[in-house]
């Protein structure tokens, strides 16, 4: 098998040697590093860091070498730097988060002919189902049947679950980093502000610092039942956190995958959902906590909120005994690396 390097344009290298941030991006290049022996990370200048070697582009031995690329629009300028340093070029695309969401036209085109030009794993069944049509509305037929595109579930690593910890007040989590218009937080904010009226609440909300900077977040922080900091420093203070909280709300409108929810409905938080099919392709059938007005989340979350065990042993019934395992075995991340390395050696040898 061909060495594995990995690129990220916003990827952060610490002066330590390894990759910082604790965003979704950073937490997947961290991931993908672990891979195999003796990997890539393409970036800026080259040094030796912890279990990685950091290179540019123009240095990587282009015939032993597959370059994983999370920066899509950028693949055909990898394929052309590395084709001028061998002759088989091996790139292929990393498409981790909603296809075409971009406002003019050309980088739609760019995205579509990057997908059917190079062989395309996809964080979820429902982001392929996503390249392929955009692939088969951007491009002619001819080039669209050639299109290479494969997935598995992007999934977590299930020993980091940590024992459930009860808390003396139900915690509400906002499931997302970015107060972004597609995460719809105003649907989040007025729900818990009507459910608070009612009965105790406390609300978490651990943000990007690019949002945690914002007007909203610095007004929701001056509320006293709610809680508004940046993202948790390690995983174990992210697992710790998820297991003393009740339940969250989604509400974005759309997402390619949602491992934000999962990880914290593999904790034992009471996920209640928006009625959509990114929801749905989470949760085992007739999943009763999905809502299609804010009236029904309203009426979800306080009773999640006020009758957690009740709402636990629900779902455990619908999962055949237990929830919180059919979710791990669903979207473990030991299935995913394996579907990974299976689709690098079957489109590059």
């Amino acid at each position: 098998m061909r060495r594995l390097a990995i690129k990220w344009d916003s990827v952060i290298v610490e002066a330590d040697g390894t990759v910082g941030g604790h965003d979704a991006g950073a937490t997947l290049v961290r991931r993908l590093l672990r891979l195999t022996d003796n990997p890539i990370l393409i970036g800026p200048g080259q040094r030796r860091c912890q279990g990685f070697e950091l290179m540019p582009v123009d240095f990587v031995d282009t015939d032993a070498t597959v370059v994983i690329n999370l920066d899509v629009l950028d693949s055909t300028r990898i394929w052309r730097t590395l084709r001028e340093h061998g002759e088989k070029p091996a790139v292929m695309n990393f498409q981790w988060g909603p296809t075409t969401t971009y406002a003019d036209e050309v980088p739609q085109l760019i995205e579509a002919l990057s997908f059917a030009l190079f062989p395309t794993f996809a964080n979820s069944e429902r982001t392929a189902l996503a390249v392929r049509e955009t692939v088969r509305r951007w491009t002619v037929p001819a080039v669209a049947e050639k299109s290479r595109v494969a997935w598995a579930n992007l999934g977590f690593t299930v020993d980091h679950v940590q024992p459930r910890r009860p808390t003396p007040v139900p915690v509400v989590l906002y499931p997302a980093i970015y107060l972004s218009e597609r995460k719809r937080p105003r649907i989040f904010i007025d729900t818990v502000e009507r459910i608070h009226r009612k009965t105790p609440i406390r609300v978490a909300m651990r943000l990007h610092e690019s949002h945690l900077v914002s007007e909203l977040a610095m007004s929701l922080s001056q509320r006293e039942w709610f809680w508004v900091g940046p993202l948790t420093a390690t995983r174990v203070s992210y697992w710790e956190a998820l297991a003393s909280t009740t339940a969250f709300l989604a509400t974005a409108a759309e997402e390619s995958y949602g491992l934000e929810y999962v990880e914290a409905m593999a904790a034992g938080v009471i996920g209640v959902l928006p009625d959509t099919g990114w929801a749905r392709a989470l949760v085992p059938a007739d999943y009763p906590y999905l809502w299609r007005t804010p009236d029904e989340a309203e009426k979800l979350l306080l009773r999640a909120v006020n009758e957690p065990e009740a709402c636990r042993a629900e779902l455990d019934a619908l999962a055949g005994g237990n929830f919180t395992a059919w979710i791990a075995a669903k979207h473990n991340d030991s299935s995913f690396e394996d579907a990974l390395l299976h689709k690098v050696t079957e489109w590059f040898g």
